[in-house]
């Protein structure tokens, strides 16, 4: 048996023809950038996740730089986050001269700590970035308290938990503003490069849909300094396929975390879903000793596995300028030498989930 650790191919194949009707109908239409399908797929995304605004982007990490930018952060100010995330989270932040600065972990939710973070807090800290790792939202209500008692903003990086729920509220509907990539392997993907920024606010919207169109306020005329980062109309008409079929989806991903869980359960500790949240499983990620070895077996059995993330983002090369130090957050730096992603997406067999499990066990 050969698993597959994303089945993108069989994420085409089921709507091959919606989705081929999609791109022949744009292709026609030579309305390559901003066509209509930009707006109904905006449109799609406010209405699904509750917010009052949802802007289309180029990708996730410009979603985050349209947040930041819109909250003008520049140099000298610092914006607190996680250093167990991808890059984008904390490389959006230095790309606008501002310093990430980081805090710990939960041990159970990979999530980050809020207890740890008001002792992080200085005057120049302008907001603060939760990450919703692995499909889970972080713990939203106490970050917004925490900004609502330090008047900062918070930005909820949503790039993995498009969909997911807390407190019967959609993750990108919960904070001030809020991030979420469509990349091809996230749970609601496109065929491409995509993201989109949601906010509730007005004025911000307005100040990011002009970011995101070089700071134009009409043709020729810039009233901001800007980026180019619009999303394609391409990938806009198939996230419109995509997105009518996501709760789906959701549901089918649900149902592999719940067959890993029950066949782990008694043999490692699975991955924690706190209480009044409901978690997309961008990635099932348990921890295993000799990660190594676990690879390299698992991959002779054609059983593909990733890691997320090796390399915690406070010992990146590219962060050195912060000075942090090994042993400065001890629960990223575990769970980097130890987690490892199985397979997970909705086409998963439970035939196929049982011969992934067979052959981790032998190994715990």
């Amino acid at each position: 048996m050969k698993i597959d650790f994303a089945n993108l191919r069989v994420a085409y194949d089921r709507h091959k023809e919606e989705f081929n009707k999609a791109i022949h109908d744009v292709i026609s239409s030579a309305s390559y950038i901003m066509g209509p399908e930009i707006q109904v797929f905006e449109d799609k995304l406010a209405s699904y996740t509750g917010s009052s605004h949802a802007l289309t982007c180029s990708s996730g990490t410009d979603a985050l730089l349209l947040a930041l930018m819109s909250l003008d952060i520049k140099n000298g100010d610092e914006v607190i986050t996680s250093p167990f995330t991808f890059i984008s989270t904390a490389e959006t932040i230095a790309l606008l001269g501002a310093k990430p600065v980081f805090v710990d972990i939960k041990e159970d939710t990979y999530n980050i700590d809020t207890k740890k973070i008001e002792d992080k807090i200085t005057k120049k800290t302008k907001a603060i970035i939760g990450v919703s790792l692995f499909g889970q939202v972080a713990d939203m209500n106490e970050l917004n308290l925490i900004g609502e008692k330090y008047n900062i903003s918070i930005i909820e990086d949503a790039a993995q938990s498009f969909g997911a729920s807390y407190y019967d509220k959609k993750s990108c509907s919960i904070s001030k503003l809020a991030c979420t990539s469509f990349f091809p392997s996230k749970p609601l993907g496109c065929f491409g490069d995509g993201g989109a920024v949601f906010t509730n606010d007005e004025t911000l919207h307005k100040k990011m849909a002009s970011i995101r169109l070089h700071g134009q306020i009409k043709r020729y005329e810039h009233s901001l300094i800007g980026l180019g980062a619009r999303m394609d109309t391409l990938q806009a008409a198939i996230l419109n396929v995509k997105i009518d079929y996501y709760n789906n989806d959701i549901k089918n991903r649900q149902r592999v975390a719940n067959k890993y869980t029950e066949l782990l359960k008694n043999h490692i500790q699975t991955p924690v879903i706190n209480q009044n949240k409901k978690s997309v499983w961008a990635q099932y990620s348990i921890q295993v000793k000799n990660r190594n070895l676990v690879q390299k077996k698992l991959s002779a059995k054609n059983i593909p596995t990733a890691i997320h993330y090796p390399k915690p983002l406070h010992l990146q090369k590219c962060f050195e300028y912060l000075e942090y130090k090994k042993g400065d957050f001890p629960i990223s730096e575990r769970v980097s030498n130890n987690i490892i992603s199985l397979p997970m997406n909705p086409y998963i067999s439970d035939d196929e989930i049982n011969y992934i499990v067979k052959g981790l066990k032998v190994m715990l």
